[in-house]
């Protein structure tokens, strides 16, 4: 064992498959012995990189219910922990943090008929853990899962979304973007762009109002700030713990 690597902290999982979508986007699934964790937080992977530990956060898309854990990357380019971990093989070992951390939980979010979910990337990621459970299901009247991507190529993990749709098919919208071509189903545009000239809400039949909505937004920082203001202007406000309001926000970068 590394001497930089605290065994308190740290648990050496095993690698149980990787799965590449694109040629910068995979999923890897780790068996590892950690603490349970809350849908939507996330923890940190380490590898031992020309012999120093390299560590990043990366939320679980599993629900705490499933096995194996399951996280969703972008290879960075020179990037020594993601240039590693897609060489990883099947009983490869890799480090995890033992104890979870983050607050985009739905134990932060308000109650409210209606829930909607804007993510970019690969930040769709605990979104899909929280949709997993059951919590989501037994609080919102509907559920809005918007994923906005570049390329049509990167809207993964479709088995979880057909999933959602076949078990909620009157409850559960999922809402594709996707930039840099056009498609018979996405909305090319950006988010905010698509709230603010109303074909987000178009597309869900539904609308976003402070005393109808909960949004959750997870993100690039340029989407989570401009979303944020343009809800704002429609009198939505951040959701904190003394001051409850409509919007919880996490930057994904």
């Amino acid at each position: 064992m590394a001497k930089s690597i605290d065994p308190d902290r740290w648990c050496e999982g095993r690698v149980v498959d990787l799965r590449q979508w694109t040629d910068k986007l995979f999923s890897i699934r780790v068996e590892a012995d950690v603490q349970s964790f809350i849908a939507g937080q996330f923890t940190k992977l380490g590898l031992i990189v020309e012999d120093e530990f390299v560590e990043r956060p990366y939320s679980y898309v599993n629900a705490p219910h499933e096995q194996p854990l399951e996280f969703y990357f972008v290879t960075v380019p020179d990037g020594p922990l993601t240039g590693a971990m897609t060489r990883l093989k099947p009983g490869d070992a890799i480090w995890v943090m033992r104890k979870p951390t983050g607050f985009l939980t739905l134990d932060e979010v308000p109650d409210a008929r209606h829930l909607w979910m804007l993510s970019t990337g690969t930040a769709i990621g605990p979104f899909l853990s929280i949709l997993k459970t059951e919590n989501a299901w037994q609080r919102f009247e509907h559920v809005v899962l918007a994923h906005a991507v570049r390329l049509a190529s990167e809207l993964s993990f479709s088995e979880t979304i057909t999933s959602l749709n076949d078990r909620y098919p009157d409850r559960f919208r999922f809402i594709p973007f996707v930039s840099r071509e056009d498609t018979h189903f996405a909305i090319r545009a950006r988010i905010p762009v698509a709230i603010e000239d109303g074909r987000l809400e178009r597309k869900a039949g539904l609308q976003i109002t402070p005393e109808q909505s909960q949004v959750m937004i997870c993100g690039n920082p340029d989407m989570v700030k401009a979303t944020q203001a343009m809800l704002q202007e429609r009198g939505l406000t951040r959701n904190r713990r003394r001051t409850p309001g409509h919007l919880t926000v996490e930057n994904y970068w």
